[in-house]
């Protein structure tokens, strides 16, 4: 499995590779370690800029990496720029709207998943299994004091056949705005400040959440469904190109053509024939990330290549699709809707056991989507991971630990 985008930020002179290491728990459980701590995994980054100085004397540039962070639960992102972050910042802490459970921001209630047939998605969720989660944010100041930290880390949000509860929550004294915000497309994630950090301090922002995912079973009736004639805005961003998603290549749009032109009987079967000609013609082979249009060349690939191209080739074919990003793994999900435009997200497993339209799958929807414009981002980026910025005052880094890891379930 391959790391999604990284988005960091360094200052003074950035080393020829950044050693990170993560180890990886029984089960779903996914805990990453601070640099250089001592693991039997290790990961890389593969893509980095030199930092160029700023008017102001700071530094900015950025390393990017594609892999490991699902593997093995997070990124670490160092900084040293003391960005205009005001703009960036969440509600002030005492005055932050704050729900039922003490969360500022929105949506982290009480959601409950669905467990019946949903007529509107036209998809049965039986089974619902919940696990406790805790995610946040350990800060180690590496012995250097820092000012103006900005901090953002990804967390689940709620789902057709996902339910997310906050349990608990730690917030440093430290911190003094904090919120959540949703990003369109499909991801959600805590955004913090801290003004000044002293040197030897170890400030923790953590929050305990209740994650209840269900099984999704297939629709019963499928005749009906067709490709949307008039997709909305909200549709149409699964319908253009994404990072490693190039739908436009003459290779993915040839490959929707000569799909299209074998003739099917619905919609429905139109999907299941790009499905099984994606399975059939890439072989399931780990690797460096790639485009899509690189895997089908290839005739090779993981999931995450597998997924890409189905997602692809269904644009090109005009289908709305997108990628699903859970723990070490990925799928898409397609989109068809009845003749009174009532639409459905189908799911199937693209890489591994056929399943088509349907799920069994437990692990925590982490993110959905593949196209996602951050406020620290310049570019979009095909995944929302994790991100830390501050301005040290030393000759030392700081070590933030992100962490994601399962503690019950």
């Amino acid at each position: 499995m391959k790391i999604p985008e990284v988005y960091c930020r360094l200052a003074s002179i950035v080393p020829p590779t950044l050693n990170l290491s993560g180890k990886l728990r029984s089960g779903p459980c996914l805990l990453v370690r601070r640099p250089n701590a001592a693991s039997d995994m290790n990961f890389h980054f593969k893509k980095q800029e030199i930092p160029r100085k700023s008017a102001g004397g700071s530094t900015n540039g950025s390393i990017a990496s594609r892999r490991d962070v699902l593997k093995y639960g997070t990124a670490f992102c160092f900084a040293s720029v003391a960005s205009g972050a005001k703009s960036l910042l969440a509600d002030d802490r005492d005055a932050a709207p704050v729900d039922d459970l003490g969360i500022p921001g929105t949506g982290l209630g009480s959601d409950e998943p669905a467990t019946a047939t949903d007529e509107a998605w036209r998809l049965s969720y039986e089974s619902p299994q919940t696990q406790s989660w805790r995610i946040g944010l350990r800060l180690d100041t590496n012995g250097v004091a820092c000012n103006n930290v900005l901090a953002t880390f990804p967390i689940p949000m709620p789902w057709p056949e996902q339910a997310v509860r906050c349990v608990g929550q730690e917030i440093d004294d430290r911190v003094d705005r904090w919120s959540v915000r949703d990003l369109p497309g499909g991801a959600r994630q805590v955004v913090l400040t801290m003004p000044r950090v002293l040197a030897g301090a170890t400030p923790e922002v953590m929050l305990d959440l209740e994650v209840t995912r269900s099984r999704i079973l297939g629709p019963q009736l499928t005749d009906d469904l067709v490709i949307p004639a008039r997709p909305d805005s909200k549709l149409k961003i699964f319908l253009g190109t994404s990072p490693y998603i190039d739908s436009t290549d003459p290779r993915i749009r040839n490959a929707a053509r000569d799909i299209a032109a074998q003739g099917h009987e619905n919609a429905w079967s139109h999907v299941e024939a790009i499905y099984d000609w994606v399975r059939e013609k890439v072989e399931y082979v780990e690797g460096d990330i790639k485009a899509a249009s690189q895997a089908l060349r290839d005739g090779k690939g993981d999931c995450e290549e597998l997924t890409s191209l189905f997602v692809a080739i269904c644009r090109a074919s005009k289908i709305p699709a997108r990628m699903v990003w859970i723990p070490d793994h990925c799928y898409p999900e397609f989109y068809l809707e009845d003749v009174k435009e009532a639409g459905t997200w189908f799911p199937c497993q693209a890489a591994g056991t056929r399943q088509f339209g349907s799920m069994d799958e437990y692990r925590p929807v982490l993110q959905k989507g593949d196209r996602f414009k951050v406020p620290e981002k310049r570019q979009s980026v095909r995944y929302v991971a994790e991100f830390f910025q501050c301005v040290p005052v030393g000759k030392r880094q700081p070590r933030p630990v992100f962490v994601r890891e399962v503690v019950e379930g």
